[in-house]
């Protein structure tokens, strides 16, 4: 069964790499190339080499994110390049098949959208790929060398080559559209990282009041949520008290809230927002042994 279930995962993971490179690569073909945005990583670095030498993007893509790959299996290890040999062909093959498909076909000439769907595009697709553990490879290569062998913070490294690669395309574009090439890495950084805490963020509530035992038994009955109490002492009177800890999916902080209320209306009542819940019930089956 075990075995089953690994192979399922699998197939699964391998499938979303693809999807998600062939999407970014599309992305790229229909509203990053038509628009002549500036963009960082290895994209960025292939965007400058064809504006120099006039070669395919998909050509000069390959050919970066290969000698990252090198460099990567050579400093990084085998296990490391294994995780990032599919993006590192998928891309550059998606790409030059939408060259070929596609031509010179222009969806939009609006720069302004062609910048708004192409930062949400690529920042969706390349999420999809790193939710599945697989490395995008090209120029996140870079600052996993510099963190190995100096400590040098990944973001740090990472923020300065991108500012180094957009100046590299400076001379090839007008002002205008570096400063688009500006809005569209920030909108690739942000829906990058949306796509990230999908599906992972949960809420956490802690409760204070008198009928602690009562609320307690309605959020393991009603919501069929795990309740954690912890002894509390109020700061001002010392009474002694319980607080109730559960963490929730956001969906039921409403429901929530309505049984607490019509329990204690004058409960103490904190909600937060949490990145990412492991442990029975969230990440393993609730009712596994």
């Amino acid at each position: 069964m075990e075995g089953k279930l690994q192979m399922h995962w699998s197939v699964r993971s391998v499938a979303a790499i693809v999807l998600g490179n062939v999407l970014y690569a599309l992305t790229v073909k229909v509203f990053l190339l038509p628009a002549n945005l500036t963009s960082g990583g290895a994209t960025g670095i292939a965007l400058a080499a064809h504006y120099l030498t006039g070669l395919p993007v998909s050509v000069l893509l390959f050919f970066v994110n290969l000698s990252m790959l090198i460099l990567g299996l050579i400093v990084l290890g085998k296990a490391f390049a294994v995780t990032t040999l599919l993006s590192t062909v998928l891309i550059p093959a998606a790409l030059g098949v939408f060259d070929r498909l596609l031509g010179d076909f222009v969806l939009t000439e609006d720069i302004l959208l062609c910048t708004l769907f192409a930062g949400l595009g690529v920042g969706l697709f390349l999420g999809l790929v790193i939710r599945t553990g697989a490395s995008t490879g090209g120029m996140d290569i870079p600052p996993l060398i510099l963190y190995k062998c100096f400590r040098i913070p990944v973001s740090v490294s990472l923020y300065v080559f991108d500012v180094c690669i957009l100046l590299l395309q400076v001379p090839y574009q007008k002002a205008e559209n570096i400063l688009y090439g500006i809005v569209f890495v920030m909108l690739s950084a942000i829906a990058l990282d949306k796509t990230m805490m999908i599906g992972t963020t949960q809420t956490e509530v802690k409760i204070v009041s008198g009928k602690s035992e009562e609320i307690r038994d309605a959020i393991l009955k009603q919501l069929d949520r795990g309740v954690t109490l912890l002894n509390a002492e109020g700061g001002y009177l010392h009474d002694k008290s319980q607080m109730i800890f559960s963490v929730i999916s956001n969906r039921e902080l409403f429901k929530l809230e309505k049984i607490v209320h019509g329990i204690d209306p004058a409960c103490f009542m904190v909600v937060t927002r949490v990145s990412e819940v492991k442990g029975r019930g969230f990440s393993l089956d609730k009712n596994a042994l």
